[in-house]
């Protein structure tokens, strides 16, 4: 992480559409970057959850471009969203938590006048986020194409059967799977699902991606760490009797036949993540994965 100083003249802000204290927080936003002269849009979907002039509404592909800052309120979610639409104009990206984990929206509604007096005055650490690109391929043709800061997730339909399938790395062939699925998860993606499925933690920066078979019809099937450069193809095989399925961030979804490649690479742009200066990560891991709580640090 490093630290940066800048100016945000118009801010986006860009939230969940249901939830307790949604509108009340974009209606104290709206007063308080107003007064301290920011210009502020909102993502078209809430801007009816507030009474503001309809030239205040963009559409969530526009607001990135026409922001200098966007600010998320919600759980991860909701940063995940944002993130696949906006992660072109390279706008950062900044999170109020009113989710549950909070692994990435880590600003506490509690503090939010406060957090934001320093982050909107330069005081604040910016990281960039490694997201993936996605593209499904049908008899040699691009069918769909999506992004995820998150992972990708290949898994079966409503019922438990294992998927038949191949992964390649760089156009090597690494294993011949029968498995629950596969993740591919971004070092970002380590503490989400995967992290249920037994995959490691990885630092957020680093320039990594991690596969994690799920359930592997073998007990010498692991996760496997490679470098954020690696083009990643999995085939599922032509056998493959049962229904399957591609999920990004598990909020797009895209059903699979026999025969099916899915490709997946770092997408070129990198996502940008602002925090407040006392932002630590492993402080975040200890509060959110309960680690070590009866002990103080000396």
């Amino acid at each position: 992480m490093t630290l940066n100083s800048g100016a945000f003249t118009t801010i986006g802000l860009f939230a969940k559409h249901t939830g307790s204290g949604i509108a009340e927080t974009l209606q104290h936003l709206n007063k308080f970057l107003t007064e301290r002269g920011h210009k502020v849009v909102f993502e078209s979907n809430i801007a009816k959850l507030v009474d503001v002039p309809t030239s205040q509404a963009v559409a969530a592909t526009d607001i990135g471009t026409k922001s200098d800052l966007i600010i998320v309120i919600g759980g991860d979610g909701s940063l995940l969203k944002a993130a696949r639409a906006i992660v072109a104009s390279q706008t950062p990206i900044l999170g109020i938590n009113r989710g549950n984990l909070g692994f990435l929206a880590d600003v506490k509604p509690s503090c939010v006048e406060a957090t934001l007096e320093q982050i909107l005055s330069g005081k604040f650490y910016k990281e960039q986020r490694t997201m993936l690109q996605i593209s499904i391929k049908q008899q040699n043709k691009i069918v769909a194409e999506h992004l995820a800061l998150n992972d990708v997730v290949l898994h079966h339909g409503d019922i438990a059967r294992l998927i038949e399938f191949q992964v390649f790395i760089n156009d090597h062939f690494v294993v011949d799977q029968r498995a629950d699925g596969l993740i591919a998860s971004t070092p970002t993606g380590s503490t989400g699902y995967a992290l249920s499925g037994g995959g490691p933690i990885v630092y957020p920066t680093l320039e990594v991606l991690t596969l994690l078979p799920m359930f592997p019809h073998t007990l010498n099937s692991r996760p496997i760490v490679i470098p954020k450069q690696s083009k990643i193809k999995i085939r599922l095989k032509p056998n493959n009797r049962f229904d399957a399925k591609i999920s990004c961030d598990g909020q797009t979804h895209f059903p699979l036949a026999a025969g099916d490649e899915i490709h997946i690479c770092a997408y070129e742009k990198d996502i940008s993540l602002l925090h407040p200066e006392s932002y630590n990560y492993f402080t975040v891991l200890r509060e959110k994965l309960g680690w070590n709580q009866h002990v103080n640090p000396t």
